[in-house]
C-alpha cells in the first residue's frame, strides 16, 4: 500500500520510518541539525506548495530521504490507518 503525502507524492508505506509534526520536532537542535545535514546532502524533497507542517522520514534500498508536506502529520497518521486508503 501506498501512502499520498499531497503534491502527487505517494510513498509505499513500507519506506516509511516516521511521520512529525515541524513545528514540534524542529524544536530540537538534534532534529534542525538532521535536517540540515540532510539538506546539504540532496535527501531533502520538499513538496509543499507553502510552509511544509510535516516532514517524512523514508528509507528505500539503504538510503535515507525527507519528505517536507504541506499536510498536517495527522492527517497523514490517518490516512496511513484508514482501512479505505487506495492500494496502488
Amino acid at each position: 500500500m501506498y501512502l499520498h503525502v499531497g503534491a502527487d507524492t505517494v510513498i509505499p508505506l513500507e519506506d516509511i520510518l516516521g511521520i512529525f509534526d515541524l513545528d514540534n520536532a524542529s524544536w530540537s537542535h538534534i532534529t534542525r541539525a538532521a535536517l540540515r545535514r540532510a539538506e546539504q546532502e540532496g535527501r531533502v524533497v520538499n513538496i509543499a506548495e507553502d510552509l511544509p507542517k510535516s516532514m517524512v522520514l523514508t528509507c528505500r534500498d539503504g538510503t535515507e530521504r525527507i519528505i517536507l508536506s504541506q499536510l498536517n502529520s495527522a492527517t497523514l497518521l490517518r490516512r496511513a490507518e484508514s482501512d479505505s486508503f487506495a492500494q496502488i
